[in-house]
């Protein structure tokens, strides 16, 4: 089996040498690193172009999206499985390997993945290895990855690959009108045709820059993906086996953005959310909500925060966590 990493690149000049060199000194060598220029204005074409690797392809195109990009990546891609990689994060050298290791133990599996590690805002554009438990690496296979996504996030991103005829049968695969959530939509509905296959160690790193952090907002409409997943469950579109895991994942989700609505001490929309999500009405983590919600005062409500901090969270950013 072969890889073609797909690296969509806006505006990250001073770390995309490093994804890029991250992928080309892996111990199981990429067939191809296809770097999808998207517009930038900030050099990092030049940055990639200067690597000279014959393995690196550079194609650039107007600014259109990191889902067309990603959507063009995998049209051009060559390999038998197409892994993604962020232009700001990188690989550890094992990282092709252990998906290698899980196709092999879960050779039905059309998705592959492996945990990720969060770097700190304080980095230079290097990267260097990390430690891993050992180069043979655990398995772990999902068989409904919205259920296992509610216990932790098993993977992001710049860790997963999918065969690269699975996701050309789904082409455009990332949907392009989508700002928020259109990489869970794909890992989701690949998920829903196949079995996936985990690496339980930390393979990526993730960087979090200082831009790209969330601000802090209270959301009044679901987000699109969500809303595509719960008329699909609903209307008998997503398998049977996955209907009711897909319905508890969008009422999970609610019920997050209930709690980000009492963040900003808007309870009117947190009692909104909580109501769509009424179907785990009697979950604890709804009936914790809807009491702060409910017997919250006024000028007791930032102390929400505080409370928050202290009690279980199902979503972190890069998804649901324990």
């Amino acid at each position: 089996m072969n890889f073609s990493v797909v690296v969509p690149l806006y505006n990250k000049a001073p770390y995309v040498a490093a994804a890029v060199r991250s992928a080309l000194d892996q111990t199981l060598r990429p067939l191809e690193v296809i770097v999808i220029d998207d517009g930038s204005t900030d050099g990092g074409a030049e940055v990639v172009h200067a690597i000279g690797d014959p393995r690196v392809r550079l194609i650039r195109q107007p600014n259109r999206g990191v889902s067309f990009a990603r959507n063009l990546g995998i049209g051009l891609a060559r390999g038998d499985w197409v892994a993604f990689l962020d232009a700001d994060d990188w690989y550890h050298p094992e990282m092709l390997s252990s998906l290698q290791q899980a196709a092999a133990a879960v050779p039905e599996a059309g998705m592959l993945g492996a945990g990720f590690r969060r770097v700190p805002p304080a980095f230079d554009g290097t990267y260097a290895p990390w430690s891993v438990a050992d180069t043979f690496f655990e398995v772990e296979v999902v068989e409904d990855l919205r259920t296992r996504w509610m216990r932790s996030a098993p993977f992001c991103t710049s860790s997963v690959a999918i065969r690269t005829d699975l996701l050309c049968a789904l082409q455009p695969a990332f949907e392009t009108a989508d700002s928020i959530g259109e990489d869970l939509d794909l890992w989701f509905r690949v998920a829903d045709l196949t079995p996936v296959a985990l690496v339980n160690a930390p393979c990526a790193a993730v960087r979090v820059l200082p831009d790209s952090l969330s601000t802090k907002q209270a959301p009044a409409a679901l987000p699109a993906y969500l809303e595509r997943m719960e008329r699909r469950a609903l209307a008998g579109e997503i398998p049977a086996r996955h209907r009711r895991s897909a319905i508890r994942f969008v009422a999970q989700m609610q019920v997050t953005l209930a709690r980000e609505a009492l963040d900003v001490r808007n309870r009117r929309l947190a009692l909104h959310w909580l109501w769509r999500a009424r179907r785990i009405g009697g979950s604890r983590r709804w009936l914790l909500t809807a009491l702060m919600a409910l017997c919250m005062p006024a000028q007791v409500a930032g102390h929400w925060q505080r409370w928050r901090l202290r009690s279980a969270e199902l979503f972190s950013p890069e998804g649901p966590s324990a």
